[in-house]
């Protein structure tokens, strides 16, 4: 009777989303005109809607138990939870913001790139083994494994909820500009069709439907803009020193588009951009919480491996893809919005793109594949924020679920049913609050919000994760304390900057309390002496006996000696 009313459930969701968004494009063309109704857009859309509703019901019907639910019972294997891991990874940001920044900015565009790669290994040698080793569902376990549980469980999820709440306004806000300049959709449909479908996929399929979603996603992706640089290249012989050479002639930087400097100009900018997107990627919780999906250590380091590989591919895809648009689209007038007027060598500026820059990788698969490949691209580009914010809800789930109901709420006794049940009704809220958000901040710049979630990530989930697994004087005060610092200053010093102070919230040029844009450098710093220090006068018994537990937390964590799979308490 459950499954039965569980599968009724889905296929209402399922049918009130497909009616909302025949509606809405209807409504979009009828009334409002925003844009022309792009057929090969809506159908390829709805065709991944489709098959990723039928994998929802398939994984619900896998979903028994909390591990299944929060880890899909450790059965992913390396491959898949690479792919997974790369799907989830590879953002809207990373696709058309990367593309665009190298559209605009030329070679300082890759800055983005480099960063959130070279994450991977810090990852990889640092963070999967260990997290796999010590934990079950979520980073919080390992943070608490000798730490004591109530007060750092609740700092994690407090973490976590934080830089789920900031990626998720960012996400779905894009989500909304993207498919109203891709489709001509109203803005407000947009956003609900995306929370409604993030709401199925999580509580319906828990883990098992957001990775094959994520799977799916980052396949169409890869192939996409693999199909897309290969037909820029086509355009050059496949010389790429042709293509730059094209580039350098057309641009209006000329020469500087080769150089660095464009974006970011001093040298402790760069250094605390560097460090917020190098060591956000580890204290990212939707990224964390994928290596508990896999049988052991092992399969966790092999994920990271093709995660890696799949990810450095796809940024050199988008560095191809960017400066393709340079040489394609700069001095065609069809790209560019009416009135804007070219320079003596025909050249338009990337600011008067339709749909702005950061439009450049889809104006472009008009450009080298027509109609028929820009809906595709239209389609992938809404399958891109559909996994990332599926992965993001289902995060901010377990921490409420997980972290905050079970361990701290019910001090760990509490059934499989009720925990799932309470995760699966914190995804609703999660994707209702979503939607909210998504709709107030319609009007407001949130670019400075995913700056400030991996700001946040960099200065108290990870220093918080490093230190209780890496220093055996670690305590519970310091722990809380000088992740709480972290947490705290990361968000004060992004409010206080140039970027926020004086462009988003209009004060006046020059009145910004914190002189840069990017606060890691000084935040993470913040954090970790804040943990060394209170750790170090903490002098109580109970800072005694998580000293002492130290080696015991280190024999598991290399060894995996007393690990569990991913199964239920």
């Amino acid at each position: 009777m459950i499954t039965q009313m569980r599968r009724a459930a889905i296929w209402l969701l399922a049918l009130l989303t497909v009616t909302f968004a025949t509606q809405a494009y209807a409504d979009s063309i009828q009334v409002t005109g925003k844009a022309d109704l792009n057929v090969e857009a809506i159908g390829m859309f709805l065709i991944f809607v489709l098959m990723t509703l039928g994998i929802t019901k398939w994984a619900a019907g896998r979903t028994k138990s909390a591990a299944d639910f929060y880890a899909a019972g450790g059965g992913i294997t390396g491959l898949q939870n690479g792919l997974a891991i790369a799907g989830d990874y590879m953002s809207a940001a990373s696709f058309l913001g990367i593309s665009g920044l190298v559209f605009a900015a030329g070679y300082d565009g890759l800055i983005y790139s480099v960063g959130w790669l070279v994450g991977w290994p810090i990852v990889l040698f640092l963070i999967a083994e260990r997290l796999r080793n010590l934990g079950k569902f979520t980073f919080a376990d390992v943070a608490a494994f000798r730490l004591e549980a109530l007060p750092i469980r609740i700092l994690s999820a407090v973490g976590t909820l934080v830089v789920v709440a900031f990626y998720l306004i960012a996400q779905m806000v894009g989500a909304g500009k993207l498919i109203q300049t891709l489709f001509g959709m109203d803005y407000l449909y947009a956003v609900v069709i995306v929370g409604c479908l993030m709401i199925v996929y999580v509580a319906f399929g828990g883990m098992v439907a957001t990775t094959w979603v994520q799977i799916i996603k980052a396949c169409l992706l890869l192939g996409g803009a693999s199909f897309m640089a290969l037909m820029v290249l086509a355009k050059f012989n496949f010389s790429p020193e042709a293509m730059f050479q094209k580039a350098v002639e057309i641009h209006p930087q000329a020469g500087a588009i080769m150089g660095p400097g464009a974006l970011v100009k001093d040298p402790i900018s760069t250094i605390s951009l560097g460090l917020a997107l190098m060591f956000g990627t580890a204290g990212l919780p939707h990224i964390l919480m994928r290596f508990f999906t896999v049988s052991d250590a092992k399969a966790a380091r092999k994920s990271v491996f093709y995660a890696t590989g799949f990810i450095g591919y796809f940024y050199i895809l988008t560095f191809i893809i960017g400066f393709g648009a340079i040489t394609l689209l700069l001095q065609d007038p069809s790209f560019f919005k009416a009135g804007a007027v070219p320079a003596a060598n025909g050249s338009f500026s990337p600011a008067d793109m339709i749909g702005s820059g950061n439009m450049s990788a889809v104006h472009l698969s008009k450009a080298v594949g027509g109609s028929l490949f820009l809906g595709f691209i239209s389609a992938v580009a809404f399958a891109t924020i559909l996994a990332v914010v599926a992965g993001l809800t289902l995060a901010g789930a377990t921490a409420i679920s997980h972290d905050l109901y079970a361990s701290v709420i019910r001090k760990g006794k509490v059934s499989d049913d009720k925990e799932v049940r309470i995760s699966k009704i914190s995804a609703v809220v999660i994707g209702l609050f979503a939607i909210f958000l998504g709709y107030v901040f319609e009007k407001q710049n949130v670019a400075f919000m995913v700056g400030l979630a991996f700001a946040i990530a960099a200065s108290c989930n990870f220093p918080v994760l490093a230190m209780s697994v890496f220093w055996k004087g670690t305590t519970t005060w310091g722990a809380l304390i000088g992740g709480f610092l972290g947490l705290f200053s990361a968000t004060i010093m992004v409010i206080m900057s140039p970027s926020v102070w004086e462009t988003t919230l209009g004060h006046e040029k020059g009145t910004a309390l914190f002189p840069y844009d990017n606060p890691a450098l000084f935040s993470m710093s913040i954090a970790f002496f804040g943990i060394w220090l209170f750790s170090k006068l903490d002098r109580s018994a109970r800072g005694d006996r998580e000293r002492a537990a130290f080696y015991a937390q280190y024999v598991r964590s290399e060894t995996g000696i007393g690990a569990s799979g991913a199964v239920a308490h």
